[in-house]
């Protein structure tokens, strides 16, 4: 039996997210069939590039209700960059276009200013603000590696986990019961990310 279903939308970063998960042993399936994810068991959603193009492979592939089933049934998620994004009501990212809505709140653009480079590309630190599993053995200021243009607006403080400083504190860590979020690819933060999908992965599922 595999240790975790790798969700397939189309458009995420499958390659590098399997490789690392298997380069710590465990078992990955990649699976975009809706029957897989009604199974229960863990699951991980990364992905990348446009939230609507995301978002419109998860609904022709009618993966959106049986993710928001695994939330409720209490099974261990991860979302990771647009996977994170995907978790809110909408994001602005081109238009207007609706996510998930397991989370209240939306997904909004870095604001222009002259000491912002949008995307942020590269390495920042990740300060944990509330306890979670997700964190163990990571320490407050360590660096993860970022690639977004758009950042999570959570409706709620009560489900982030660690802030990020990119000229404003912004969500980088979400957890609400068994559902975790990063906005970093630790599948390309190293240490710090293979330790982050090790606890993940440890979880009791």
């Amino acid at each position: 039996m595999e240790d975790a279903l790798l969700i397939d939308a189309g458009t995420g970063n499958l390659h590098s997210v399997y490789n690392a998960l298997a380069s710590l042993g465990y078992k990955i399936t990649v699976t975009s069939d809706p029957v897989d994810l009604a199974h229960g068991g863990r699951l991980i959603l990364p992905g990348v590039g446009a939230f609507g193009k995301f978002m419109e492979g998860l609904n022709i592939r009618n993966l959106c209700e049986p993710v928001k089933s695994a939330v409720s049934r209490g099974d261990p998620v991860l979302g990771i960059c647009v996977g994170m994004q995907a978790l809110f009501e909408y994001s602005e990212e081109m238009g207007k276009f609706s996510g998930l809505g397991i989370l209240p709140g939306k997904v909004a653009r870095f604001p222009d200013r002259h000491d912002l480079k949008v995307p942020q590309t590269g390495w920042n630190q990740l300060w944990p603000c509330s306890a979670s599993p997700l964190l163990n053995e990571i320490k407050p200021g360590s660096y993860a590696y970022f690639n977004h243009s758009y950042y999570c607006e959570p409706a709620s403080n009560n489900y982030v986990a660690a802030l990020t400083d990119y000229g404003f504190w912004f969500a980088s860590v979400l957890q609400y019961q068994a559902l975790f979020a990063v906005q970093f690819h630790p599948e390309k933060s190293q240490r710090i990310g293979r330790q982050i999908l090790k606890n993940f992965m440890e979880l009791k599922a």
